[in-house]
């Protein structure tokens, strides 16, 4: 499991308790500076480190320092539980889906602020116009097959990251499911959508990730001893 990550020692207890028994927490460290790397390889987890910041760099380290077959992401700040992403890779492992997404429902105040809300609807409406795909979220819970992720070319190291994945995704002709899932309040500051700023910029570089040509999905041999999630 992907677990990008950038300043969240408050909640990385929380999260980790709650990855599945038997599954590999990846904790990609994206430069931060409360001790969230030590705190994480302290509870078990393997920390990969990714200098270049942004969401899409850290997942993407994720990805490529994966083994296991499917393979899972999801925020490390404590909204969405890890052990939801077990019905998730089922319907992966079972030929039900090859891109399953957790639609984010919001359980109580604070947890999906007004404009990252907003910020949302219209790029989901933007995605259908692109894709034909009725989702209703982009959110970061989301579980799919190692090389068919790898097979997609993904280049955005930002806030495209997602948007990307499901794009390239459809254009490769990937059966994309989604699911509602409980959206918790964060623990501590959103770095992307905490802000009318920080939302705007997300939204700019989902646009410029709309506006790519379909690009052909790249082939990748298959890995060997895929054990962890």
């Amino acid at each position: 499991m992907v677990l990008p990550c950038l300043d969240e020692a408050e909640a990385l207890p929380w999260v980790l308790a709650r990855i599945p028994r038997g599954w590999r927490a990846l904790v990609v460290d994206n430069g931060s500076t409360d001790g969230s790397a030590a705190l994480a390889h302290s509870l078990g987890a393997t920390v990969v480190r990714e200098e270049r910041r942004g969401f899409g760099a850290a997942c993407h380290a994720g990805l490529l320092a994966a083994t296991a077959d499917i393979v899972c992401f999801c925020d490390c700040d404590a909204s969405l539980d890890p052990s939801l992403l077990v019905d998730f890779v089922r319907e992966v492992r079972d030929g039900e889906a090859d891109l399953v997404l957790g639609r984010r429902r919001p359980q109580g105040r604070g947890a999906w602020p007004a404009h990252a809300r907003a910020g949302n609807l219209a790029l989901a409406r933007m995605l259908r116009r692109r894709t034909g795909l009725r989702l209703h979220d982009l959110g970061p819970l989301r579980a799919a097959r190692r090389t068919e992720l790898l097979a997609l070319g993904l280049t955005d190291r930002r806030s495209g990251y997602p948007l990307q994945m499901v794009v390239r995704a459809a254009d490769a002709g990937l059966r994309v499911a989604e699911h509602d899932v409980p959206y918790l309040p964060r623990t501590g500051a959103s770095k992307v959508t905490g802000t009318w700023r920080g939302t705007w910029h997300a939204v700019r570089d989902m646009r410029r990730v709309l506006a790519e040509p379909a690009t052909a999905p790249t082939a990748v041999p298959s890995p060997q001893g895929a054990h962890s999630r």
